[in-house]
């Protein structure tokens, strides 16, 4: 059985309404690679770490395997799914096809306020990345993201994309995250903000392609 002790999740104690809470946090620690494939990982022991009760926590792993994230095991626990160079390959390139139109489409449907919570969001990705805090850089990562293109109005290809980058894995920011490089990929939201700022939607699109490519090779753990 693994240790959930050394994982380094948040405590969630004295609150009510915890399984989306403690969905996202696992939901983290599987992309970002804290939680391993094929290792066993009980409730009871989770909810432990998290300061919590074990039922919102089956609850989040069970949201979890309908998402494909991790597997049950009877009277053990879960396991977090494997997911093939193959597939993350497939995942990128769906993503790039996606993911870079639709956010320059976005880019002229952003409000102020919007802009001003993808401004919040991106400090809060740099601040996370560089206390290397990945389970927390993912949280605020994927939410401006989602943000971003759900500024487009499609909400479908919004869901989609959310479930592709579930799928993914970041195996590699914790190394750059100790090389002190992922502060360098993370202030790329801010340009993208900067550039929404100044209506800038192809070159929008153009750093959102780079971006994403980036993630699968430097932070997939694969440099080439």
């Amino acid at each position: 059985m693994a240790d959930s002790s050394k994982l380094t999740l948040p405590t969630f104690a004295r609150r009510m309404s915890l399984r989306e809470k403690v969905a996202d946090a696992l939901r983290g620690a599987i992309v970002s690679g804290e939680m391993k494939p094929g290792e066993l990982y009980s409730a009871p022991d989770l909810a432990e770490r998290f300061g919590v009760s074990a039922t919102p926590v089956r609850e989040a792993m069970l949201d979890l395997v309908k998402q494909g994230l991790v597997n049950p095991v009877r009277n053990k626990g879960f396991q977090v799914t494997a997911v093939s160079e193959a597939d993350l390959d497939h995942i990128t390139r769906i993503r790039e096809l996606l993911e870079p139109p639709a956010a320059g489409e976005a880019c002229g449907h952003i409000t102020p306020e919007l802009l001003t919570t993808l401004q919040s969001l991106a400090g809060d990705i740099v601040a996370a990345a560089a206390e290397g805090d990945l389970i927390r850089y993912i949280g605020a990562d994927h939410e401006f993201h989602r943000r971003l293109l759900g500024a487009g109005g499609n909400h479908r290809l919004v869901r989609i994309v959310e479930d592709l980058r579930s799928q993914s894995r970041l195996y590699g920011l914790a190394s750059l995250a100790e090389a002190g490089q992922l502060v360098r990929n993370a202030l790329e939201h801010v340009q993208m903000c900067d550039l929404i700022q100044a209506g800038k939607a192809d070159d929008l699109e153009d750093l959102m392609r780079t971006h994403i490519g980036r993630v699968r090779r430097e932070w997939a753990g694969r440099p080439s």
